[in-house]
């Protein structure tokens, strides 16, 4: 595992050094980052079903990027993205004092005792308000697996995805993961089985401005029937990934 994590680092500093723009032309070595010896054991679990190599490679995260983690709950993608964009990048990651208080309860605190955290600033803040004004020309915004969540607490997701589109520089990313519900279901079941039908969200993103520029499928499962908590899935859940880009 040690193995891992110096081949990971030295092709990261080489990275840096290279000319240009480089960094953004050669993909980081997501697999050796994945697994470095020091991620936890609970991360490699959560592995499992997030398939975090493809998810990198589907974010396009490169160092010395500034990324912002909304929803980032616990840390798990906080903590891989600051593995990726190095020393010479920043993740700004996002919790809502309500979810820092119900559901986190101390874990994201805890991970940022780690040294690789050392590039990660936490905001404390509502979804509909995520960073602060001076915070802007952002290369990436990932939200995974909460989007949904915002429903039933009551956001302003207009806002909030304007306010993520404000952040963003032109051509900037915006990734949004969440688990599928049945096409035609709208928001019913966002508290029930934490699922958000897929139309809603792409209608909601793109009235913000952005454009959808693309939608992997390594975490779709067609055979989910969505109709039980993701909590409690009868066989793996079907999740949707999609990636809008702000026009330049």
């Amino acid at each position: 595992m040690k193995t891992y994590r110096h081949m990971a680092l030295i092709f990261l500093a080489l990275l840096a050094l290279a000319a240009g723009c480089a960094s953004n032309e050669v993909a980081p070595p997501y697999f050796w980052i994945v697994h470095d010896g020091d991620r936890s054991d609970a991360d490699r679990v959560t592995d499992q079903r997030r398939k975090p190599e493809k998810l990198l490679e589907f974010y396009g995260v490169r160092p010395g990027m500034r990324v912002l983690d909304l929803g980032a709950g616990g840390g798990y993608n906080t903590e891989l993205l600051a593995r990726v964009v190095g020393p010479s990048g920043i993740v700004y990651a996002q919790n809502s004092p309500f979810v820092l208080e119900k559901f986190v309860r101390g874990r994201f605190d805890e991970r940022l005792k780690k040294p690789v955290m050392s590039r990660v600033v936490h905001l404390v803040r509502e979804f509909d308000d995520p960073v602060p004004s001076d915070v802007r020309n952002l290369d990436l915004v990932t939200f995974n697996f909460v989007y949904h969540d915002t429903v039933w607490l009551n956001v302003d997701r207009a806002r909030m995805n304007r306010a993520v589109f404000d952040a963003l520089k032109p051509g900037g990313t915006y990734i949004v993961a969440d688990h599928s519900a049945r096409p035609g279901s709208g928001v019913e079941a966002v508290k029930s089985l934490h699922r958000i039908d897929e139309k809603v969200v792409r209608t909601e993103v793109q009235a913000a401005g952005f454009r959808l520029a693309e939608e992997a499928t390594f975490l779709r499962n067609p055979d989910d029937p969505r109709d039980a908590s993701v909590f409690k899935p009868k066989i793996p859940n079907d999740e949707f990934v999609l990636k809008f880009v702000k026009p330049k």
